[in-house]
C-alpha cells in the first residue's frame, strides 16, 4: 500500500523492526517454474469497478442533491423518530443510495469529476458508519440533549411564526425523553457519565452560550434560566416547566442505570481504521497516525521549550481587566491579521467577506468566573491572534463565507473535518513561520501551546477510540501534558462524536497540508507563489486534503487506493467471523 514518502519510509522501518531481515524479491524477478502465476478464468475475474465503468456525471449530482436532502432526521409531530424500526429503515435507504453509486462508472471522466465521485462515496460511507457502527441513539444520551439547549438559550419575548416554533419543540421534548429511555439500549460508559455530568453542571467553555455572569449548571439549569426569564411571556411557563420536570426525570433515570451502561467507548482499531480510510479519505492507519501525532507532539513541546527560554528576559502577556481592554486586543488584532495578508500577499480577501471583526464574530466572548479562565479563554484573552487564524481569518469564519461559494453543487456543501481544522492548523504555525508574528515573541509560544494540545487531542482521540483508554483517563492526560489545559475543557473534547476521528483530524489534516506545500513548491520550484496556494485549496472547497492534492498536482499515488474499498457491510462480516 502506497502512502506518502515520509510514513512510508517510517512503516518500512517499523516493518523490518518487527520482521527481521525479511525482504520482498527484488525488483525485476521472475516468479519461479514451480510457481507459475495462474491466469483467472472469466468467473474468478473481480466485477469491474467504477474505473472500468462508464457513467452519468448529472446522475451523480442527482444522488448528491436526495443525500443532502435525506441527511437530517425528519420530525414527525414536532419528534425525530429514532427508533429501531425508524433506523431500520435508513439503513435501507443508505444501502439503496450506496448501490446506485456503486453502479455509476467513471471511465473518461476528468480527474474533478472523479474527485466529485470520491466525495460523495465517503459521505455516503459516513452515514453508513454512523447507522451500523456508532448508533449515538442507542450509545448516547447525550445524543438527544445536544439539542436542547438551543431552546432554552431563546430570548424572550417571541411572537408570531417563533413563537409557533418554539410552542412545537417545547411540548416534543418529554415525548422524545420518553422515547430516547427506549431507544438507550447499548450505552458506552463514559456516554453515560458525561450525559449526566452536563445535565447538572456547566461545561465550564460555553462557547456560542449566551453570557450571564453565573453559567446556569449545566443543560436542567439553562432551563431553570429560561423558566425565570419567562416571566416577560407567562403563557410559556407551563411548557417549560413540563420540559424542565422531564429533565430531571431523565437525570434520575440515567442515575439509576448507570451501573448496567457499561459498553465501550470507541469503535476499535479496525473499524477506526475502516472509517479514517474511507470515509475521511486520510491515506493513513490510526497507528501511522499515532506515530505522527506524536511526533508532532514532541516537535512542538521541544520548540516551546526553546522559544520560552528565548523569551526568558521578557514580561508575561498579562490577561487583560475588563472587556473594553479585551474587545481592543481583538480590533487590533484583526486589522493587524488582515492587512498582513493582503500586503503579505498570502491570501485573496474576497470583497463579501465582512470587514468588521464584530460582523465577522469570534470564538471566546468575554467572561468573568469566579474560577480561573478556562483554556480557550487563558490563550484568547492574552492575545487573539491564535485563535483568530484558527477560527475567524483566514480560517474557519472566512472559510465560512468562501467554501459555501465553490461553483460545484457538491463541493459547495462538503465539510470534512481534516481539510476545516486541518487548514485552520495550518494557519497557526503556518502564518507565525511565514512572518506575521517576527516582532512578538510571546504569541509564538502560545502558537505552540495550541498545537500541543491539537497533538495530544490526536493522541488521545486514536487511543480513546481503541479504547485504550476510557474518556476520563484521556481528559487526564491531556491536562497533564497541556499547558493551561483545564478540566472542564479537557473532558468536553473527550466525548467521541457520532462520526469517530474529529480530535485526530486537526493535527493530521494540518500535516497533510504543509505536505502539499511542499509538493507544490517543487513541482513549481521559482514560480511557487503562496497566495495562489492558498486560494487553489480555498477554491476545491471542505473535501478531503487527498483529494484537493490529486487535483493541484496530478499526483494519483495516493488517491489511487481510495478505489480499493471494502464495503462497510463486507468489514463488518469478516469481523463476526
Amino acid at each position: 500500500m502506497i502512502r506518502y514518502q515520509f510514513v512510508l519510509a517510517l512503516c518500512c522501518v517499523l516493518c523490518l523492526g518487527a520482521c527481521g531481515e525479511q525482504q520482498s524479491p527484488p525488483q525485476g524477478a521472475q516468479l519461479s517454474q514451480e510457481q507459475p502465476a495462474a491466469s483467472p478464468s472469466a468467473d474468478d475475474r473481480p466485477e469491474p469497478g467504477p474505473l472500468d465503468r462508464p457513467g452519468n456525471y448529472d446522475e451523480m449530482i442527482t444522488l448528491h442533491a436526495e443525500l443532502v436532502d435525506w441527511r437530517p432526521f425528519s420530525p414527525v409531530d414536532g419528534i425525530v423518530d429514532y427508533s429501531a424500526a425508524r433506523i431500520a429503515e435508513r439503513v435501507v435507504e443508505i444501502d439503496d443510495m450506496q448501490a446506485r453509486l456503486e453502479r455509476i462508472g467513471v471511465q473518461g471522466w476528468d480527474v474533478s469529476q472523479q474527485v466529485d465521485y470520491l466525495t460523495v462515496r465517503a459521505e455516503l460511507d459516513e452515514e453508513e458508519f454512523i447507522l451500523r457502527v456508532t448508533r449515538p441513539w442507542a450509545r448516547d444520551p447525550g445524543f438527544y440533549l445536544s439539542a436542547l439547549l438551543e431552546i432554552a438559550f431563546t430570548d424572550l419575548p417571541v411572537e408570531g411564526e417563533a413563537l409557533w416554533t418554539l410552542r412545537q419543540n417545547l411540548s416534543a421534548v418529554p415525548a422524545m425523553l420518553e422515547q430516547a429511555r427506549l431507544n438507550l439500549t447499548d450505552v458506552a460508559a463514559d456516554n453515560a457519565a458525561l450525559a449526566i455530568r452536563s445535565l447538572i453542571q456547566s461545561d465550564g467553555v460555553e462557547h456560542g452560550f449566551p453570557y450571564r455572569e453565573s453559567p446556569p449548571p449545566g443543560v436542567i439549569g439553562w432551563y431553570e434560566d429560561f423558566l425565570a426569564r419567562a416571566d416577560r411571556q407567562p403563557e410559556l411557563k407551563p411548557g417549560i416547566e413540563a420540559v424542565l420536570s422531564s429533565l430531571e426525570s431523565f437525570h434520575k433515570w440515567l442515575v439509576e442505570n448507570r451501573d448496567s451502561m457499561d459498553g465501550r467507548n470507541g469503535v476499535g482499531k479496525e473499524s477506526l481504521d475502516w472509517f479514517v480510510r474511507n470515509a475521511l479519505l486520510i491515506p493513513y492507519t490510526s497507528e501511522e497516525m499515532l506515530v505522527l501525532a506524536q511526533r508532532e507532539f514532541d516537535r512542538l513541546w521541544a520548540f516551546y521549550a526553546l522559544e520560552r527560554h528565548r523569551n526568558r528576559g521578557l514580561p508575561e502577556i498579562a490577561l487583560p481587566t475588563s472587556r473594553e481592554e479585551y474587545e481592543q486586543r481583538l480590533a487590533e488584532t484583526d486589522d493587524m491579521v488582515r492587512s498582513w495578508l493582503v500586503e503579505g500577499e498570502v491570501i485573496t480577501i474576497p470583497e463579501y467577506v465582512p470587514t468588521d471583526w464584530r460582523e465577522m464574530g469570534f470564538n471566546v466572548p468575554w467572561i468573568e468566573r469566579d474560577t480561573a479562565p478556562n483554556f480557550w479563554e487563558a490563550v484568547q484573552f492574552r492575545n487573539p491572534t491564535p485563535d483568530h487564524l484558527h477560527a475567524v481569518i483566514p480560517g474557519h469564519r472566512f472559510d465560512g463565507w468562501v467554501s459555501p461559494r465553490v461553483d460545484n453543487p457538491i463541493r459547495s456543501k462538503a465539510d470534512f473535518g481534516a481539510r476545516r481544522e486541518g487548514w485552520a492548523v495550518y494557519l497557526e504555525e503556518g502564518m507565525m513561520r511565514a512572518g506575521l508574528i517576527d516582532s512578538e515573541p510571546r504569541i509564538r509560544e502560545l502558537i505552540y501551546v495550541f498545537g500541543i494540545w491539537r497533538a495530544s487531542r490526536t493522541v488521545g482521540d486514536i487511543l480513546n477510540q481503541w479504547n485504550d483508554m476510557t474518556a476520563a483517563e484521556t481528559a487526564e492526560y491531556w491536562v497533564d501534558v497541556t499547558p493551561m489545559l483545564d478540566p472542564d475543557v479537557a473532558r468536553k473534547y473527550a466525548h467521541v462524536r457520532p462520526a469517530p476521528g474529529h480530535g485526530l483530524q486537526y493535527t493530521i489534516g494540518a500535516l497533510q497540508i504543509f505536505e502539499l506545500l511542499a509538493a507544490r513548491k517543487l513541482q513549481l520550484r521559482d514560480d511557487f507563489v503562496l497566495r495562489d496556494f492558498h486560494d487553489d485549496i480555498m477554491s476545491k472547497g471542505k473535501i478531503p486534503v487527498a483529494l484537493i492534492r490529486y487535483e493541484m498536482t496530478g499526483d494519483d499515488t495516493v488517491v489511487r487506493e481510495f478505489w480499493d474499498r471494502q464495503p462497510l457491510t463486507a468489514f463488518l462480516q469478516e469481523r463476526q467471523q
